[in-house]
């Protein structure tokens, strides 16, 4: 039995196929179960029926529905009446799904007079005429629309069907298990918010249809509503929605979709419309007349259309007012606006939907004690880089209900990201769920940029906003693999989901427009090899599933897997081969120039990968979509275009000239009276120190190695050397004595080129027998997952989130809203075994996701000791207001993406018991590293270390 698409009350929108789910009410498989009703006979669909009275929006989602199951099946629906068929409308607007309810006994319970709440059940004998249908009630327009679109994701259409170019899986057959499913949403308004949209989207829109037109919104609204949501804030920078098309308006409503204008644009008015229509100063201290007629007339033209209504206001171009505006101004301006509300729309402001940003400095108002009336939405605000700023105390009611503005793009400071997914659904999840146990449930918008790079965390964002009880951590963890079977099916889903999820931490690590080549360290515990070695293993692993699909989804599979991979991972090693270039140009190496060359094939490569996207797939039809640049960023906006970085060339001798480099040291030796030192090497070293000998000239060179100890040894020991030749070196550690040793390796070139490379040897005396994590080169690296003890009292749960972070998984506690916590006896905490190598002072430094003082407690806490000692007390202070003393600390956490918390302590030899303590929720901690004498600067930090 093949399950096509299956959904079940728990997780209406989570894509999640598995064998048993078949007999699930209302769920679509190929093989019938009892009592199960067809949908495809012989390649033929049932017809949908509906009344033509219905609302206009069901009629365009039955449409829908009808392409979907043609398209399945491979043709459409017979014409004359058939004995079984699919029937679909809304209640009180339907008189046949009026009928059914009055005279058949429909069960409507939990559908009727629930938001967007819908029904799907096998009905025999619906009507005259028809011995069986699927019975699709909704208890308004959406709820029809939506259970329309549910019939068309469980027969295995993808939201993403067009905007993806995925394909209808073809079947000959297909039914419907019996059963009643009935579902409605969780959080009431749910969208996205198109922005930072050229030169991409705006590129492609203007291309495709002309401009932002009702054209290019219909794609988008049928969008939202296959995906469940309900909401769009549109398109902003020099577009107006309302003025560039009267049509755009009158579409939305008509199909279903509640608009509203962004944080920065009141009462349904564009930002372009004041440069169009306005007059004077955006200054309401000076200006507030015009303003209020400009405001009036975006009143007037919404009319009746479904809309929520922004209020407020902000500076000129989504900047802040005069740092001199009183609250009482802004007070007054809200008071104002819902005056304008009444008189235009002849109701009271309660009835209408209103929000009121609470973006950038507007979050500084209300925190110092502006207010707005109860029934408005207080819509809080991430820092645009996915971390929650504030949220209301758990419990905190008020008429108009909390909700949140997220970022999956953005343009500002520390830099643009707009290129591709750099969002972590695990991040998405984490944050998300904080704020829905917060009590904000009115309103989740997200902004997508562009749409099309961001097609996975979309998905992700509106399945979690429809019931995010849901979304638990095990339906997370199986998220990615069941949308990728939403895409492509199911026989690869499991290996394109880990890429999905590789991909993203890859990028989440630092967003590709804050790469450089100053980014992965070339001297350093290997970390540009092991970066690469992850994107090498990665599209490996992209171009063996790519081949194995059929050739009808290699456009969906280029746009939503292998661009991203391929160009990611491409632009990577552009940095690495830029930064090696610029490295062995100050070395001397021969290989400068062919570093150079590298570095401009990567960068034609990142254009012919753009070309293919935009040209060569979908006949194309994504023109433009790939042309944000991503390559030559200087501060923190993007330049026009890419933008080559200065690469080196230098002249090479004729002659082969013995070079040699040693990890840590950005020099070329010889070095005139200075001997070469390698880091220190002892035995739990996870991996020995590098030293390569390189040629300075065109004509190969002879070296030969001998060590000045027999328990060191090195191989090879003789070469000849064309390019560059790595030495690895090897100590007989049984035969070292106790202590630190220095020993000597001394290379001599067949040009005379002599180098001596000092080699520190450590082999600690016994320390007692060794468990736990041991300290090798001054330090001890754990991953936060990897504890022994986790210790919580009741009602408290230490939480493992697998993937999240830069690592493997990221540790937190449960339930979110607990209350925080003293360290010490009675509280939460997690133990990990260290074994340290001497006694003395070291650094504990507790890599942190960068969550922000949400609660306003003053930072995020946790704490940190080592045996029996007090715990120590780490305050995380991050705060996105430039100007503020903790905004260089933010900007540092949001580019590196994690915050390293602190702590020093005084430790003896041996085994100790490392424990981290929970103080505040919503910490989510990824490493934890020990650090002696310091470490080497790198972004990911030295490997994790050796366990005994």
């Amino acid at each position: 039995m093949l399950l096509i698409a299956v959904a079940c009350p728990a997780l209406a929108t989570v894509p999640t196929p598995a064998a048993d789910d078949c007999t699930r009410p209302a769920a679509v498989c190929e093989t019938a179960v009892p009592g199960a009703l067809p949908l495809i006979v012989d390649g033929r669909p049932l017809p949908v029926l509906v009344d033509a009275a219905d609302d206009p929006g069901v009629l365009r989602a039955v449409g829908d529905l009808r392409a979907d199951l043609a398209a399945v099946a491979g043709a459409d629906a017979p014409q004359a009446a058939t004995p079984l068929a699919i029937i679909a409308g809304t209640l009180g607007h339907s008189p046949r799904i009026d009928r059914l309810v009055r005279d058949r006994g429909l069960d409507v319970s939990g559908v009727a007079g629930t938001w967007e709440s819908h029904l799907l059940q096998v009905v025999d004998a619906p009507e005259p005429g028809i011995d069986r249908a699927l019975v699709i009630a909704g208890a308004d327009r959406r709820g029809t629309i939506f259970g329309l679109y549910e019939l068309s994701r469980r027969i295995g259409v993808s939201p993403w069907t067009w905007w993806a170019d995925v394909p209808a899986p073809q079947r000959a057959a297909l039914h419907i298990a019996p059963g009643r499913f009935v579902d409605a949403p969780a959080v009431r308004y749910r969208g996205i918010f198109i922005n930072d949209e050229d030169p991409a989207l705006g590129g492609w829109m203007q291309a495709t249809y002309g401009g932002p037109n009702h054209r290019f919104y219909e794609r988008v609204f049928t969008l939202i509503l296959r995906h469940k949501g309900n909401f769009l804030w549109p398109a902003m920078w020099g577009r107006a929605f309302y003025d560039d098309d009267p049509r755009n308006a009158a579409l939305a409503d008509e199909m279903g979709v509640v608009v509203g204008t962004s944080h920065h644009e009141p009462m349904m008015r564009a930002h372009v419309e004041w440069s169009r229509h306005g007059a004077g100063p955006w200054d309401y201290a000076k200006n507030a007349g015009r303003l209020r007629d400009f405001w009036r007339t975006g009143i007037a033209r919404m009319g009746r259309h479904e809309s929520v209504v922004t209020l407020g206001m902000r500076g000129d171009g989504d900047e802040p007012m005069a740092e001199s505006t009183a609250i009482t101004l802004l007070e007054g301006i809200v008071a104002d606006q819902r005056r304008i509300l009444a008189e235009v729309t002849g109701r009271p402001p309660q009835d209408m939907p209103q929000v009121w940003a609470l973006y950038k400095e507007v979050q500084d108002y209300f925190d110092a004690g502006m207010r707005v009336p109860d029934d408005v939405t207080l819509l809080f605000a991430d820092d645009n880089w996915g971390n929650l700023r504030r949220l209301p105390p758990p419990g905190d009611r008020r008429a108009g209900g909390y909700g949140v503005y997220y970022h999956f793009d953005y343009v500002g400071g520390p830099r643009n990201y707009k290129w591709l997914n750099t969002t972590q659904i695990e991040r998405v999840w984490e944050q998300m769920r904080l704020a829905y146990a917060h009590g904000v449930d009115r309103l989740w918008v997200v902004n997508v940029g562009d749409i099309k790079p961001m097609e996975l965390p979309i998905g992700f964002f509106l399945d979690q906003a429809w019931n995010p009880d849901a979304m638990t951590r095990e339906a997370l963890a199986a998220y990615p693999a069941a949308w990728a079977a939403q895409q492509f099916g199911a026989a690869h889903a499991s290996e394109i989901g880990e890429i999905l999820t590789r991909y993203t931490q890859y990028n989440a690590r630092r967003k590709p427009e804050l790469v450089s080549a100053d980014t992965w360290s070339l001297l350093h515990f290997g970390e540009a090899e092991r970066v690469l070695a992850e994107w090498d293993a990665l599209v490996a692993q992209t171009e063996r599933v790519g081949a194995a699909l059929p050739a009808a989804q290699r456009d969906a599979w280029y746009q939503l897997v292998a661009y991203p991979v391929l160009a990611s991972a491409n632009l990577n090693r552009f940095h690495i081969a830029v930064a090696r270039n610029r490295l062995y140009a100050d070395q001397g190496r021969a290989s400068t120039n062919a570093w150079a060359d590298e570095a401009l094939r990567l960068f034609a490569r990142d254009a012919e990968l753009a070309r293919i996207y935009e040209q060569d797939i979908a006949d194309g039809k994504w023109v433009h979509m790939m042309s944000q640049p991503r390559i030559g960023y200087t501060h923190w906006q993007m330049p026009d275009r890419n933008v080559l970085p200065a690469l080196a060339r230098i002249d090479v001798r004729e002659r082969g000239t013995m070079g040699v480099a040693v990890e840590g040291d950005p020099r070329g030796w010889p070095v005139p009276a200075e001997i070469a030192q390698l880091p220190a090497l002892d035995p739990q070293a996870t991996r020995a120190p590098e030293i390569v000998v390189f040629n300075r000239g065109a004509a190969p060179f002879r070296y030969t190695a001998t060590s000045s100890v027999t328990w060191l040894r090195v191989t090879p020991a003789a070469a000849e050397v064309t390019d560059a030749q790595p030495l690895r070196i090897e100590v007989d550690w049984q035969a070292v004595p106790t202590g630190t040793q220095v020993a000597y390796l001394d290379l001599l070139g067949s040009d005379r080129t002599e180098v001596r490379v000092a080699v520190p040897v450590t082999r600690p005396a016994p320390a007692g027998p060794m468990t736990g994590f041991v300290e090798s080169g001054g330090v001890v690296a754990i991953e936060a997952g990897d504890y022994t003890r986790a210790v919580a009292p009741d009602g408290l749960v230490w939480e493992t989130i697998p993937h999240l972070g830069r690592s493997r998984a990221g540790v937190t506690t449960v339930p979110v809203t607990a209350a925080s916590g003293a360290p010490g006896a009675g509280g939460a905490w997690l133990e990990y075994p260290v074994h340290l190598q001497a006694a003395g002072e070291v650094e504990v430094r507790v890599v942190v996701s960068p969550t922000l003082d949400y609660a306003d407690r003053g930072g995020q806490r946790l704490a940190v000791s080592f045996d029996a000692a007090a715990p120590q007390l780490l305050t995380m202070r991050l705060d996105p207001t430039p100007g503020h003393p903790d905004f260089p600390a933010w900007q540092r956490a949001v580019a590196d993406s994690v915050h390293v918390a602190t702590s020093r302590h005084h430790v003896e030899a041996g085994a100790r018991a490392l424990r981290l303590w929970r103080v505040d929720p919503g910490v989510v901690v990824q490493r934890i590293e020990i650090v002696r004498d310091g470490v080497p600067r790198t972004l990911l930090g030295p490997p994790t270390s050796t366990r005994r």
